[in-house]
């Protein structure tokens, strides 16, 4: 029988943040404090959102309501890279991107993590944008797991395949 594993990945429910997206742009539509600021939401691509006010402070709280409407719908907001409304002619256009997938230099610092602080016998494996992690014992994989969930690494982290 093979050791017990599990996948380390970061992986976002495409339709999730899309009905977060149409109700962010519901409440920008009917919000009375959003009314004649052309405030509006959209998708700019697959993984990309565009954010548009007449001002930089409608623009902000765009932001937060597209974030409180992720939240609810528990997406981590560590998924969420979004810039900083810039000026276009008369108009602010803030862009952001749904960030999926462990990139290399973020899986070495995990893997890294387990190697000095798991139990002896475990091992991480970088997988393309996920890490495998085995060992001999399923309580050694649980201790690796709330071990990564106590840190951060400014990637939302969810664990899959645990066998």
């Amino acid at each position: 029988m093979a050791n017990p594993s599990f996948d380390v990945v970061s992986k976002v429910d495409h339709q999730e943040v899309d009905n977060a997206l149409n109700q962010a742009a519901k409440e920008l539509a009917n919000r009375f404090d959003f009314r004649g600021t052309g405030t509006k939401i959209a998708w700019s691509g697959e993984d990309a959102v565009v954010l548009e006010s007449e001002t930089e402070e409608r623009c902000k709280a765009a932001i937060d309501v597209f974030k409180e409407k992720l939240i609810k719908r528990n997406i981590s907001l560590k998924a969420l890279d979004m810039g900083e409304p810039a000026s276009s002619g008369q108009i602010y256009k803030v862009s952001g991107k749904i960030v999926q997938g462990i990139s290399q230099e973020i899986a070495k610092k995990i893997s890294k993590k387990v190697r000095d602080e798991a139990p002896k016998g475990v091992q991480a494996q970088i997988q393309g944008d996920a890490l495998r992690v085995s060992g001999k014992k399923k309580d050694d994989l649980q201790a690796v797991i709330s071990l990564l969930k106590s840190s951060d690494f400014d990637v939302a982290l969810q664990f899959e395949n645990y066998r």
